[in-house]
């Protein structure tokens, strides 16, 4: 049910976002450790709306554009400028010796800064001694060293004055991979996973084959998002103060606090789609833009960096929780996981979460692949051979690797206009309106000709002008929308968004704020995470 009305809801988005034709995609990029030279100090950041928000942020104190590799992957492109919202995810290896030096670049009246590394024993010099650690005084510096002692995802922010100056920017995450890498994360599935990315020209852009030193925290893909809201008049009023020329003196109420912007890594929905590092966002890098294929396992790095509570829905499947805050959620015997199943990820300020989200097409009642035996296409009529779970994994080169054979061969419709009543699973809208929307493919079938495999050939349509006109085969429309090509892209778009309905607009103008899709691709289209 949720898969279906996941569909249907992106009739909702209004026809602006026909006009968005980027398809960038993200991983978790940062900076590789364990030594880190961090500023804080101002800039500006944009938002759908027009509107540049006066900012503070953490960066890179020798800021530039240079390759980096992380995970195995160079990133040609890869930048850290001096300020950046959220700040520079930090990456380590469980075990260094970790040193953040901090250069407090903040307008004087702004008076100290800090960071706070929660779950670590840090030590702190230099500095002057402050209400949590050491701070940094006006271009002043602080260094702050520890060991990175267990895996996972955690926050860090400011521990000076926080009401102010995290909602001023000041926060990022840190990811620590785990010393060892579990072996059977390099057997079963998870290898046949990795087969299939390699057959179609994908490369590997884990950090870690494993989030965690169990075999159960095993992973095909992974994404960082980090939630915050913003309240446009606390950033004016320190605007406002920015030039005073006194040390500290600035005062800013905090309270009452009306946020008017949700953003997720900094940007809002739809910012948030376009790639990593995209020229037009040079202080907010990172974008919140997931793909996979079916059957991947994605390891989702989740943390709350502003002061509300975000109740975050990733429509699909439910995400099971692995740890919190790097703490493995393990069952009695240490090495089964006992983390709940959440329908929405929630996320209390501070807090950081890994979890699992997990999509196949299990449950959909038709052939999402758009098999049909009677098509002349070779790739319809593929066979699915069932696995000790019911899945078609015997071949990762196949294009229907993973599929749910249950399904297999089972059209959309069993009559031409798919209501239910005639035999179809659903009652299928106007094709205009099912189109509707740049990330969805445009049909229910995957794949950019899976249509007509499962349909035959069709007459054209404004998404395939070219199409050869050989007869109307019913309703179900084309694979590919106007910003997304019949030979490119066409996948499933599962809308993720915050439950609390303020927090997916933007100024109060929907859509926008805590907004973005899962794209669930088929394994034609390439995944490149390497932007």
């Amino acid at each position: 049910m949720k898969t279906v009305l996941t569909m249907t809801r992106l009739v909702l988005l209004p026809a602006l976002l026909l006009a968005l034709a980027s398809f960038g995609v993200a991983s978790t990029p940062g900076i590789q450790g364990p030594t880190f030279s961090l500023t804080a100090q101002p800039e500006y950041i944009s938002q759908p709306d027009g509107q540049s928000i006066y900012s503070w942020g953490y960066g890179c104190t020798s800021g530039g554009t240079q390759a980096q590799t992380l995970g195995g992957v160079t990133y040609q492109n890869f930048n850290c400028p001096t300020m950046q919202v959220p700040g520079p995810t930090l990456v380590v290896r469980q075990g260094d010796k970790v040193s953040v030096t901090l250069t407090n670049n903040l307008p004087a009246a702004a008076g100290n800064t800090s960071i706070l590394f929660p779950g670590f024993d840090v030590t702190a010099t230099g500095g002057v001694g402050g209400l949590l650690t050491q701070e940094a005084v006006p271009l002043g510096m602080v260094t702050y060293t520890f060991t990175a002692s267990t895996p996972g995802t955690r926050a860090y922010y400011s521990g000076t004055q926080g009401d102010l100056q995290v909602e001023m920017g000041l926060y990022g995450a840190i990811v620590v991979l785990p010393n060892s890498v579990p072996s059977a994360c390099a057997t079963g599935l998870h290898a046949s996973n990795l087969q299939a990315e390699g057959h179609w020209g994908e490369s590997d852009f884990r950090l870690a084959a494993a989030a965690y030193n169990n075999g159960n925290t095993c992973y095909d893909r992974e994404y960082l998002f980090q939630f915050s809201e913003m309240d446009p008049n606390i950033h004016t009023q320190a605007l406002a103060q920015s030039t005073r020329g006194c040390t500290g003196c600035m005062n800013v109420p905090t309270e009452p606090y009306h946020p008017a912007y949700f953003m997720i890594n900094g940007r809002s929905m739809p910012d948030d789609m376009d790639p990593n590092y995209a020229a037009e966002y040079p202080h907010q890098p990172y974008n919140g833009n997931p793909h996979m294929h079916p059957g991947e396992l994605v390891l989702l790095r989740i943390i709350g960096q502003g002061r509300w509570q975000h109740p975050f829905h990733e429509h699909g499947n439910h995400v099971r929780i692995l740890a919190r805050d790097g703490s493995l959620i393990a069952a009695p015997d240490g090495t089964s996981l006992a983390g709940p199943l959440l329908f929405t990820t929630t996320t209390t300020p501070g807090l950081a979460m890994d979890g699992i989200f997990y999509y196949t097409g299990r449950g959909l009642n038709w052939d999402m692949y758009g098999h049909n035996p009677g098509s002349p296409d070779l790739n319809a009529t593929l066979t699915c051979t069932p696995d000790v779970n019911g899945y078609n994994t015997g071949d990762p080169t196949a294009i229907n690797y993973y599929e749910w054979c249950q399904d297999h061969n089972k059209p959309m419709q069993a009559a031409p206009f798919g209501d239910v009543a005639s035999g179809g699973p659903v009652t299928l809208p106007d094709p205009n309106l099912f189109t509707n929307g740049p990330w969805f493919g445009g049909s229910p079938y995957l794949g950019p000709d899976a249509t007509t495999r499962a349909t035959g050939c069709m007459s054209p349509s404004a998404s395939q002008t070219n199409a050869p006109n050989c007869g109307t085969t019913g309703t179900t429309p084309p694979s590919g929308t106007i910003a997304n090509s019949p030979s490119g892209e066409a996948g499933f778009a599962f809308m993720w968004h915050s439950h609390n309905e303020r927090e997916i607009t933007t100024n109060n103008i929907f859509p926008g704020g805590m907004l973005m899709m899962m794209l669930v691709d088929s394994r034609e289209f390439v995944i490149d995470e390497s932007m």
